[in-house]
């Protein structure tokens, strides 16, 4: 074990968070394995992608067969796989969405959908939230104001950020001290409009703010947001990496507000952790990207390994009706989460959607002081309780964990999972 530590220490890019002090050898259902042997429950589903847990029999049956018949292509090429997820992507999705473009990462889908904004507006400009987080490459880093932005020099011009619209720690408010978030929004796109040079494109957000501390917008912000984009001839783009294919109880998180947007990114979910991401948007606007000479040649566009992994992650998500067992899963760890909360003085704030939950931990409940250091304490001993956690600590906020178990958990994984957080929080005191 020292020697794969050593190895790391001399030959490994660190490139964020420091790695989790296990070696992993292993993983199975909600569960990794180290190789010492112990069983970690897995509360982030890998990295917020493994919706059908760690090493679903199905897929890798999918992957064994495919992967051995046709895995990868000239990229002008089509295979069935892909044409097949591309049509029932089509079908899960209202209209107008109906054409697709298959990718392999969240970046790079977000990459592809401002690139067509941009094309099909004649704009630049893009608007997001200021505690978002859309991935590392280019266009979708310049839209990423949670981390990462400091000494890389200028991003792209047309930048712009709005605030969340957070209702724990609100900017605007109204007389009873909640969020105040039609006004907050209206002087978000009025500062906008007084930088805009005249060339907007599109307003890129996530329907649930993840990476930004699981900041959920309250009902009528997406449909306020969306007429907010048509007043300006930008389109909007829903950034579904972490939300789409049933992790918040409905296939996608923005159904709940009754909107449709532009262009839909997917990622993370589609894949159930291996890399694939999509771009679905209406036949009108490909069109008229297309008519303009639309360029997104790479070498794993239209891959037919992940596209029929793809599509075995949609028969499962169907026949198991997983978006509803989100919905039900996520009541019971919401409900053990506000638990937590009347025992533990710690616990500031509990929100989030389906399977998606945020816990924001607190040093003081009445001033909402950030409590960085104990999220990372509280971290540490559940990973030594078994149960691996990933906090979100931003400036000036508290330590939110970003709690999101794999669709397929059982209520006793969910139970216990709390149980360990609850003699974290105990021992952490």
């Amino acid at each position: 074990m020292a020697d794969f530590w050593s190895d790391v220490e001399r030959h490994v890019v660190r490139y964020g968070a420091a790695f989790t002090p296990e070696i992993i050898v292993g993983a199975e259902g909600s569960h990794v394995i180290t190789e010492s042997g112990r069983r970690i429950l897995d509360f982030t589903s890998g990295q917020m992608s493994a919706i059908l847990g760690h090493s679903h029999p199905e897929i890798v049956a999918t992957v064994r067969r495919q992967v051995g018949e046709l895995d990868h292509l000239f990229s002008g090429m089509l295979s069935r796989p892909v044409v097949e997820l591309s049509r029932r992507l089509a079908e899960s999705l209202p209209d107008p969405l109906s054409k697709t473009l298959l990718l392999t990462t969240g970046a790079e889908a977000n990459e592809a959908a401002v690139r067509m904004a941009k094309l099909v507006t004649g704009g630049y400009e893009i608007v997001s939230f200021a505690r978002s987080w859309h991935g590392m490459t280019q266009a979708a880093a310049g839209a990423t104001y949670s981390a990462g932005r400091r000494g890389y020099g200028p991003p792209a011009p047309g930048n712009f950020a709005i605030p969340a619209p957070d209702s724990y720690r609100p900017d605007f408010t109204r007389p009873d001290g909640s969020l105040d978030w039609e006004r907050q929004l209206d002087h978000a796109f009025a500062l906008f409009d007084a930088q805009s040079t005249g060339a907007p494109a599109a307003c890129l957000v996530e329907p649930i703010l993840s990476s930004g501390g699981v900041i959920e917008p309250p009902v009528g912000y997406l449909r306020r947001l969306l007429e907010q984009c048509r007043e300006r001839g930008m389109l909007l783009i829903l950034d579904e990496a972490q939300t789409g294919l049933g992790r918040t109880g409905t296939w996608y998180a923005f159904e709940r507000d009754g909107v449709v947007p532009d262009i839909i990114t997917l990622s993370k979910t589609l894949g159930a952790g291996l890399p694939l991401a999509a771009v679905v948007t209406s036949e009108e606007i490909e069109q008229r990207a297309y008519e303009r000479s639309f360029l997104f040649y790479t070498t794993h566009v239209s891959d037919p390994l992940p596209a029929a992994v793809g599509n075995t992650v949609l028969d499962i998500l169907e026949r198991d009706g997983l978006d509803r067992r989100a919905a039900e899963l996520g009541e019971r760890l919401r409900r053990g989460l506000l638990e937590l909360r009347s025992r533990h003085e710690a616990v500031g704030d509990v929100r989030g959607r389906g399977l998606l939950q945020g816990l924001e931990l607190v040093t003081d409940r009445a001033a909402k002081t950030g409590a960085e250091r104990l999220g990372a304490e509280v971290t540490r001993r559940c990973l030594e309780l078994g149960l691996h956690m990933n906090v979100v600590q931003l400036p000036g906020m508290g330590g939110t964990f970003r709690i999101a178990p794999p669709l397929t958990s059982t209520d006793e994984e969910i139970d216990r999972g709390l149980a360990i957080l609850d003699e974290a929080l105990e021992k952490s005191r």
